[in-house]
This record gives C-alpha cells, structure tokens and sequence, in this order.
C-alpha cells in the first residue's frame, strides 16, 4: 500500500476517534486522539505477545513506511506553524516582546544544559559510560515546547490574555529556536566539526537569522501579491504557497524554515489580513486555515500515539523514561521561574503564570520527530544496546506523559488564574 493511502486510511481513523470522543469521554479533540491512538498500539503489543490477532508487524511496517522525520519537519510543520502565527496578536505579542524573546531564547537554552547535565549524571550513577554530547542532544531535542500541542490544548482554555500570550509567542519561537539549538549539537555529535564557540555559534546564527530574515522577505512578498489581486479564491491560495513552497525553500537554503513561517504567518496575520485581503477572502482567511490545521494535528496526533509499536528495549531500560518526567519538568520549571525573577521587577503578574508555563510547557511531534533522525548504530551503549532506541524511549514517556497527563490536568489551573485575574 503506498504511503498516500496509508495517510489517508490514518486521517480517517483520526477522525473517527475525534467522531467518538464526542459521544463517549468528550475531552479535548487532540488529547483523545493520542490517547485512543496509544491504545490501539499497546492492545496490538499485547495481542502479539498472546499470539491473538497478530497485527503488530503490520503496524510496524506501516509506521515505517512513513518518514516521521521528513513528514514533519520537512513537511507539515510548515503548514501548522504558519497558521499558528496567523493567530497571534501583534499587539499584545509587542507588548511582552522581552518575556517572549527571554523564554524563548534563555528558557530553551537553560533547559537543554539542565536536561543534558542531569542525564549525563543519572546514567553515569546506572554505570552507563554515555558522552555528554548525546546527553545533549536529547536535552536539545526535549527542551522546546512543542507549539502544536500548546495550541491545539492551552489555546482552546481561553487562559487570562497575559497568559496565553506568553505561552503562544514562546512556543511558537521556541520551536524555531530548538530547531536551530538541536542541529547545532546535531553538527557537533556526528559532523565531525569541533564544539569551539565561533563554530556553535555560527550555525546557530545563520539558522536562526537566517529564517527569520527570509521569513520578513517571504511575508513581504506574499503581502505585494495578495495586495495585487482582488481574487478572493486567489488570495487564499497565494497563503498556500507560503507554507509549501517557501517552507521548502527554506529548508533548500539550510535557513530555519519554522522561524520563517512563524514571522511570515505573524505579518499575513496582522498586516496583510487587514489592508490586502478583499472583504471575501477576510472572512475565510480564519476559517481556512483553522480547517487545515484541526486537520494534519488530527493525523500528527494520530502518528504520535502509534508510534510505540516502533519502541523496542527489555523492560530493564524503562527505569530511565520514567526519571526522564520529573527531570524534564524539573528543569522547565527552573528554566521559567529564573527569568520571572527579573521580570516582576518590571511589571505584576498572575500568581499562576509559573506554574501554567511549567505545566503548559507541552512537548509534542517535533521531539519524536528530532529523536527519530537520530541515526542508528552509532551511538551504542557498553551492553550493545542502541543509545537512539533510549533516548527514542525517553522521548515517547515524556511526550506522552506531557499531551495526556498535563494537557488533561491543566484546566484546573486556568480556571484558577482566571479567579486570580478577576475573570469571573
């Protein structure tokens, strides 16, 4: 079966699962998708281990037909963080640009060192000789929040505005930013380049700069077409182009394609919606891309939870995702709070946005997706098992943990911001 159909077979059985949430557990759409989708896989794991209704090496060869890696990061990340930036109010995004540009840059970057620091410690006291570059590397792949799981969750709670902006603005640049942090150590761990800080900082640089200068001139373009056309239908698919096109370009150039599309979808959100866009194409512009992205977050979500048939490790290595929770939100609470003690220096805030940024801190499909472009067979452990396949582990346990356990517990805690802020 080709990987068209199988995408197609996989959408459809996303949305029934949403079809269904609505009848029987009535949760947030993403959450039972992941949620039905991790227990379709471990019934079929489970049922391979009886010998009932073997389907498990269906479901593998299924998951691996389908690139995660390139289906995400080269593919619908574009779409989904362009309609996210779309979303975002400039205005209120301008009026936090420091806490923004501190949590996304510091927070990320603290959070990696704390993470790397704190695996490379662990596993040296389990007897594991591991290098403190891979210890690092799942530090950069863990530590940004993942803006497609805050926004299909923490958006849709309606969170005190001064919240729910910072937690959108961070995960929205922290994305590109983590990107940027994970191909640097990437380079590093299997470039062969020497980890000086001219080196590190130069790819960072040209990563990050890079995607947000051809994202201003890529917004501008789009701003001059769009401008030009009184097409309604036209103008719409001029967007289209910005995520598909210009997100592969991108990538070609070895610019941050995700910076890109989050400062373009922020100009055609705020500046193009308001003086390019016919009255026609205003009033679709919203509901378009609202459409696109409920859908591909459906099938991402889809994918994440199926994605444990791929895991594979004895139970003796189950003792480390299991550490991988709390030091994850040990050191996201650590990286937050840090910068909030300058912060109320300047301004008051609500006495739960720590704990919100911390718990609403949600990792998603883009660490699964950085983790599986680990490669194989070149980072082993002293008792021959594949240091990718741990860290893949790691990864799944807090993803899992982070979508399901946080983004359902989350909304007492909105609930009591928003009594905090007088919303009630």
């Amino acid at each position: 079966m080709s990987v068209y159909y199988t995408l197609c077979f996989l959408a459809a059985l996303a949305i029934l699962i949403a079809f269904a949430n609505q009848y029987v557990l009535k949760i947030q759409t993403t959450i039972a998708i992941t949620a039905g989708s991790m227990l379709i896989s471990l019934l079929m794991v489970m049922f391979g281990k009886l010998g009932w209704f073997n389907l498990q090496p269906l479901a593998v060869s299924t998951m691996e037909s389908i690139n995660f890696q390139d289906f995400l990061l080269k593919g619908i990340l574009g779409f989904l963080l362009f309609a996210g930036g779309i979303g975002i109010n400039l205005p209120a995004l301008r009026d936090q640009k420091w806490e923004i540009t501190i949590l996304a840059l510091f927070s990320t970057l603290l959070s990696t060192f704390l993470i790397g620091y704190g695996f490379w410690g662990i596993s040296a006291l389990l007897g594991w000789d591991i290098p403190f570059i891979y210890c690092m590397l799942f530090g950069a792949l863990i530590s940004p929040t993942d803006p497609i799981a805050v926004l299909a969750i923490v958006k849709k709670l309606k969170a005190p505005p001064q919240i729910a902006i910072q937690i959108e603005g961070e995960s929205l640049f922290n994305d590109g930013v983590g990107l940027v942090i994970f191909v640097t150590v990437f380079a590093v761990a299997f470039g062969g380049s020497e980890p000086t800080f001219s080196g590190v900082a130069s790819v960072f640089m040209h990563e990050a700069l890079g995607g947000i200068l051809f994202g201003l001139l890529l917004g501008l373009l789009a701003h001059v077409m769009i401008s030009a056309t009184d097409d309604g239908s036209l103008e719409l698919l001029l967007t289209l182009c910005i995520p598909t096109a210009g997100f592969a370009l991108a990538n070609i150039m070895g610019v941050s394609g995700a910076l890109a599309m989050v400062v373009t979808g922020i100009m055609i959100g705020n500046w193009t919606r308001h003086t390019g866009f016919s009255e026609q194409s205003k009033h679709y512009l919203d509901h378009f891309w609202e459409l696109m992205d409920q859908f591909l977050n459906a099938l991402l979500f889809l994918l994440i939870g199926l994605a444990i048939v791929l895991l594979d490790l004895g139970w003796e290595f189950w003792l480390l995702p299991i550490i991988a929770i709390p030091l994850c939100l040990a050191a996201r609470f650590i990286s937050v709070s840090l910068p909030y003690v300058a912060f109320r220096k300047f301004r008051s805030y609500n006495t739960f946005s720590i704990r919100i940024l911390t718990w609403g801190g949600l990792r998603g499909g883009l660490a699964m997706a950085m983790a599986l472009a680990l490669p194989t067979d070149t980072m082993m452990l002293p008792s021959g098992v594949d240091l990718r396949e741990v860290i893949l582990i790691m990864t799944y346990a807090v993803v899992m943990f982070s979508i399901v356990v946080q983004g359902m517990t989350i909304t007492p805690m909105i609930e009591k911001a928003k009594r905090a802020n007088g919303d009630y």
